[in-house]
């Protein structure tokens, strides 16, 4: 789609020989209506007087610069959605990550050209399309008499980021839902979301996959109707005890934390420590050597960093993350490094709910994926929303800067595919039942209600990629040979 040049383009620029070299380069390339401002608070007092629909914005400026231009522009009310191009001759990682965490569209390293400012100035533009066409994507639904109010619950963990999005764009009216009224439940922990799935308490949740089927094997009236996200979670270990070459002799006799039995968390990290020769298991499960002990997220670093016994964790992020913030724990890897695109939390739905509202359930699949869309396509502004959503009373102490950090980690979390793998879920059962001994067989074609995926994401050219897993064996090795040795994170 071409780009509007009749558009009003703002340079904000302290060099005066510069600022007119972009504004010229600008009219160059078709931009006659460009403002010019000699440093961000000029620039400010230009926006709350003039429209604009883009800033180009040097970095290094007096009085206010880039990046705190970038703050206020992404904080007003007016101007949050102006796409801004930071013009900068700073090249530091940690600078342009500090600039992506507050919301900066595109970077252009100075000196440029008429033809890499007009490439980054499209790519811009389409990024902002792409984004907005998630959003729109949402088929219209019929007009009802009345909403369904649906409740579901989740935890404090960034694997239920997608349904804080949408909570967050139908709050400011960027979704609109014609069937259904969202009322999210956080919960303490995954007996609470267990129970509550299981009694009707809740019309749905965002649960672990192998809790869900365990319920439906056990003959709970639910079923699965997407995923709620793909990889997201981190294994740990306490810091500063014992030498991270030798992690066989580290884990040895001490306790690992996971969050539930019935978890990908269980799964992996059994892999992981039965692979360096140990035999990881639950207390009192026969001849173990590492015992896992289920631990709610939220409490595991604490937990680590207050019992002489413990020696790591696996969980959802950003409660690992958190933990490395706070010195209490070194990394070890991600989940994703073991297994790309691996399923984990998935979206589960009380029978009742699917029969009596689908039309609801269908609108609310649909625009939860395209939530998990926005959050891949705008993670700055998905950063903002998470720590409140996540953390209504800041008893975690989260900020912007740790999610932001988890959302853009290779091989994290990602939420923009919540389309379900049937050979993924059965992977992690017969695991789990075959080699554990934990939970049985279920039959996943009527477990999982693949209607509302097909309408949700089915579109989606990528909906159906497969993950990759890799052998434990594989994983290791790669693991013990990484540079810094095991103890140097992902």
């Amino acid at each position: 789609m071409p780009i509007d040049t009749e558009i009003t383009v703002l340079v904000v620029e302290d060099f005066k020989a510069t600022r007119i070299m972009v504004t010229n380069t600008l009219n160059a390339l078709g931009y006659q209506n460009v403002l010019a401002a000699e440093n961000g608070a000029a620039a400010v007092a230009i926006l709350r007087e003039t429209p604009v629909s883009l800033i180009v914005s040097d970095w290094n400026m007096p009085e206010m610069d880039g990046y705190e231009l970038l703050l206020w522009v992404r904080e007003d009310e007016k101007c949050r959605d102006i796409p801004f191009i930071m013009a900068t001759a700073r090249g530091e990682k940690q600078q342009m990550i500090k600039a992506v965490m507050a919301g900066v569209s595109h970077f252009i390293a100075k000196p440029f050209t008429a033809e890499e400012l007009g490439k980054v100035i499209a790519e811009t533009f389409e990024k902002k399309q792409r984004t907005t066409q998630a959003l729109e994507s949402v088929a219209p639904a019929k007009a009802r008499p009345a909403k369904v109010r649906l409740k579901i619950a989740h935890i404090q963990i960034t694997d239920h980021l997608a349904l804080g999005a949408l909570r967050h764009l139908i709050d400011t009216e960027r979704l609109s839902p014609r069937y259904f009224t969202l009322e999210t439940e956080c919960m303490s922990g995954w007996n609470p979301v267990q129970k509550a799935l299981e009694t009707g308490a809740v019309d749905g949740a965002l649960v672990l996959a192998p809790i869900a089927m365990d319920l439906f094997a056990h003959g709970a009236p639910i079923r699965m109707i997407l995923l709620a996200h793909q990889n997201g979670s981190i294994c740990v270990r306490k810091r500063g005890v014992g030498d991270p070459e030798s992690l066989p002799d580290f884990f040895r006799n001490k306790t690992f934390f996971i969050p539930h039995v019935l978890s990908i968390h269980h799964m992996l990290s059994s892999m992981f420590l039965t692979e360096l020769g140990l035999r990881p298991g639950m207390v009192g499960a026969g001849d173990v050597n590492v015992a896992f002990e289920v631990v709610p997220p939220v409490r595991m670093p604490n937990f680590l960093k207050e019992s002489p016994e413990a020696c790591g964790f696996m969980v959802a992020q950003p409660v690992g993350k958190k933990a490395i913030a706070e010195g209490g724990a070194d990394p070890l890897f991600l989940s994703g490094d073991m297994w790309e695109s691996h399923p984990c939390c998935v979206v589960a739905m009380r029978r009742e709910s699917l029969d009596a509202n689908a039309d609801a359930i269908h609108e609310f699949s649909e625009m939860l994926a395209a939530a998990g869309r926005f959050i891949h396509e705008e993670p700055h502004e998905a950063a903002r929303m998470a720590a409140v959503f996540l953390d209504p009373d800041g008893g975690l102490n989260l900020d912007d800067r740790i999610i932001g950090e988890v959302l853009a980690e290779p091989n994290g979390i990602r939420t923009d595919n919540l389309f379900p793998a049937l050979e993924d879920l059965d992977r992690i059962q017969r695991h789990m039942s075959g080699a554990m001994g934990f939970g049985g067989i279920i039959d996943l074609e009527r477990f999982v209600d693949m209607r509302f995926a097909e309408a949700a994401c089915g579109s989606q050219t990528d909906a159906r990629r497969g993950s990759v897993f890799h052998p434990p064996a594989e994983f290791v090795r790669r693991l013990m040979s990484r540079p810094g040795g095991a103890g140097a994170g992902p």
